[in-house]
């Protein structure tokens, strides 16, 4: 007769083996993240530009079916619950697409794009920062960890 200990661990092997065990272990995180959130403390307003920050991400998430996270994402930064129209997205981040690149996530073309050009300044890109004057930092301080 099997013992306590082996039956664990053909369980075990069998959910890893059909990959039900990463999903149940997500799932799982999911639902603690949300019974801990605290609903009563106001989150900062969506930003535009955080709006399609989250949306690319969220893209990105569902289509590799981290789906748990997606759910998190969402409810921690207040995303709305209905994606954003790809359409809308792709003209707002003043990108056309061809048809091929409608299969996937548009954080994958955006990374392709300047992954494969080489730009006009030795294959580098001067970013600026859109954010808010709120959320910039002092470069000359480390980040306080949040307790």
């Amino acid at each position: 007769m099997a013992t306590i200990r082996e039956l664990k661990c053909a369980l075990r092997e069998s959910l890893e083996s059909r990959g039900v065990l990463g999903q149940l272990k997500a799932q799982i995180r999911a639902e603690v993240f949300n019974a801990l959130d605290d609903q009563s403390e106001p989150r900062p307003a969506l930003s535009h530009d955080n709006l399609l920050i989250n949306e690319l991400v969220r893209d990105y998430l569902e289509f590799n079916k981290y789906r748990y996270t997606a759910s998190v994402l969402t409810a921690e930064s207040g995303q709305p619950e209905v994606p954003l129209d790809r359409q809308f997205m792709a003209n707002e981040l003043k990108v056309v697409e061809d048809p091929s690149s409608r299969s996937v996530p548009l954080l994958y073309g955006l990374l392709s794009h300047f992954l494969n050009s080489s730009g006009d300044s030795g294959g580098k890109l001067f970013l600026r920062s859109s954010a808010p004057a709120t959320m910039t930092r002092d470069p000359n301080t480390l980040p306080v960890p949040e307790s």
